[in-house]
């Protein structure tokens, strides 16, 4: 059966051991062969060394960068400055990646709020984010696919909304929680005491990395969640490959 594979990971920029880490990073996206990816906290030279200049790709060189690259060609791009409590903080990138499954419109995201009180800044960012991840998608479309670094752990208003269990500002959304629907029933926790480079923060482990997709098309079940796992989460001769680790789904295509 014929899939779509999605990643999506912040990469610390060059924080730490860079040359290091690039390699633990090669080896993991060659080991996963995404089809998109979505990446946080990232320069356009780290795209090259990591997928090279050939790769398709677009970058957001707002805050630390957010990125995406694929392995289809890109059009459409749309940007979106995330606004919280009247503040910047954040941003999000959509394109339509042309698969051979027809269009795809794949949306990276991060916010810049990054405690675990930040809730009341993250919040009014949400009902905004649904909206431009989904664009114009139609019925018939491929489900829309959202991913980034939310900040939020599973259990809070902003990933709530987005999962549609609440509503903010009068609106509801919906789409798939990736891990919920696919994981292995675990924790999921992609920022970890375990790893050296985000236990010194002195912050609880939790979920804050997140791929979500929109309601699955129901004649052919494109955009149904096959599997679920966490990843780049191992670490190599006393390095990891970044301070948070990612999260990588198949859906059916």
């Amino acid at each position: 059966m014929a899939s779509v594979r999605v990643l999506t990971l912040n990469l610390w920029n060059r924080e730490g051991p860079w040359e290091r880490r690039r390699e633990l990073l090669r080896a993991w996206f060659e080991r996963l062969e995404p089809d998109l990816v979505g990446l946080q906290e990232v320069s356009g030279e780290q795209i090259d060394e990591l997928f090279g200049p050939e790769a398709h790709r677009e970058w957001l060189g707002r805050e630390s960068g957010i990125a995406v690259v694929s392995r289809w060609p890109l059009r459409e791009r749309a940007e979106l400055a995330l606004i919280g409590d009247g503040e910047p903080g954040g941003s999000a990138l959509r394109v339509i990646a042309d698969s051979p499954h027809g269009a795809i419109r794949f949306c990276c995201a991060a916010t810049f709020f990054y405690l675990p009180h930040h809730g009341y800044r993250r919040e009014p960012q949400m009902p905004e984010l649904a909206r431009f991840a989904r664009g114009d998608v139609g019925r018939d479309d491929f489900p829309p696919i959202l991913v980034g670094d939310f900040n939020a752990d599973d259990q809070s208003a902003e990933i709530r909304y987005l999962k549609g269990l609440q509503s903010l500002d009068g609106s509801s959304a919906y789409f798939v929680d990736a891990w919920a629907f696919a994981g292995d029933g675990g924790a999921g926790t992609t920022w970890s005491r375990h790893n050296d480079f985000a236990g010194r923060w002195l912050l609880p482990d939790r979920r804050i990395d997140y791929i979500f997709v929109g309601h699955p098309r129901l004649a052919d079940r494109a955009g149904v969640i096959e599997r679920c796992d966490v990843v780049c989460n191992e670490r190599r001769d006393g390095i990891w490959p970044s301070d948070h680790f990612g999260v990588y789904a198949v859906l059916t295509a």
